[in-house]
């Protein structure tokens, strides 16, 4: 690659990065290629009417002021108008030329900055699940459940690390044992058919407990996520119980597919809050054992390790990776980057 070319690739320090998600925001300022982002801080989408606005706050009392910013939102990058799909704010990168003061601008999609940052975190901020060693080199999977279902790809070529963005949180999902067959009817559906989100995602875990309730008659009586995971967890609700049990089938049958989609011989990476609270769940056996049971290929799925992502800000270390060494990424920066 020519020096300009890579010039044009990196954009001008100090550079802001900025992780959305549908309920929270987390930001940090990456000073110069040879320092590790700065403090973190997090606010609630719900906080402020715009993303302008929440910068501006976060930036207020800060003696570095960005000159860029790589931000990665929830939702597709398309047009000069970015809107979050699980929130209202609209991301304008050429009103924050003026409003923040920036002059470079990238946005990326939030699963992007988690497949950048299976690269950039290391063994300590991994929980292994099962299966054998990782192959260097080969294609990675991620998944987040969180306010929805993230999911990325993750391939190596030409000596960078390339992520495959997408919207696989929208791919069906059906019953499968007898008891499915009873407890499905009951998930709501999004205009007539279950998709990923239905179920992998915190108001999907919602979903599965109170039709679980339902399939047998009972009233369900928790309405959050939280209620749910921790009543299954302490064992105080046999529906809650049930219910996770479900979800760590159902996130290992599709992370299992993924798995087979990307022959993820480099492992398959689960991130975001609802994984890091529910790994008691999912090293008990029924995730992995649904993640295998993909026959004819059983012996190459139990090959394949699975990690849950500890880190608790990961898309915001894979983001502060790029920011400084841009190189080591194939992402095609093309109609998604904006200089003043």
């Amino acid at each position: 690659m020519s020096h300009s070319a890579e010039q044009a690739q990196a954009l001008p320090f100090p550079i802001l990065i900025g992780d959305i998600g549908g309920t929270n925001a987390r930001f940090a300022i990456v000073e110069s290629a040879d320092k590790e982002a700065g403090e973190p801080r997090i606010v609630q989408t719900a906080s402020y009417a715009t993303i302008d606005d929440a910068i501006l706050a976060v930036l207020e009392g800060s003696s570095v002021r960005p000159r860029s910013a790589v931000l990665a939102v929830a939702g597709p990058v398309e047009g000069e108008e970015i809107a979050l799909t699980n929130c209202p704010w609209v991301v304008r990168p050429r009103q924050m030329f003026s409003t923040i003061g920036l002059s470079d601008i990238l946005v990326l999609n939030d699963f992007e900055a988690q497949a950048l940052a299976v690269v950039a975190l290391g063994d300590e901020h991994m929980e292994k699940i099962g299966g054998g060693e990782p192959e260097a080199g080969a294609a990675r999977v991620v998944l987040g459940p969180g306010t929805g279902l993230g999911v990325a790809g993750l391939i190596h070529a030409l000596g960078r690390w390339i992520p495959v963005p997408g919207e696989g949180g929208h791919m069906d999902i059906g019953p499968r044992s007898p008891r499915d067959f009873e407890v499905f009817p009951h998930i709501d559906k999004l205009d007539g058919r279950i998709s990923g989100e239905q179920i992998l995602c915190g108001r999907g875990l919602v979903n599965t407990y109170r039709a679980v309730a339902k399939a047998d008659g009972n009233a369900p009586v928790l309405n959050q996520p939280a209620q749910v995971t921790a009543a299954a967890l302490d064992g105080s609700d046999p529906i809650a119980v049930e219910a996770l049990e479900l979800f760590v089938t159902c996130l290992g049958r599709t992370a299992g597919d993924l798995a087979l989609v990307f022959k993820s011989k480099g492992g398959v990476f689960l991130t975001g809050g609802i994984a890091q609270k529910i790994v008691p769940a999912l090293t008990k056996g029924s995730f992995r054992e649904a993640f295998e049971d993909k026959a004819p290929h059983q012996e190459l799925m139990a090959s394949m390790p699975v990690y849950v992502i500890t880190h608790p800000l990961g898309a915001l270390a894979g983001l502060a990776a790029y920011a400084r060494n841009p190189l080591l990424f194939g992402i095609e920066t093309g109609d998604r980057r904006w200089t003043a």
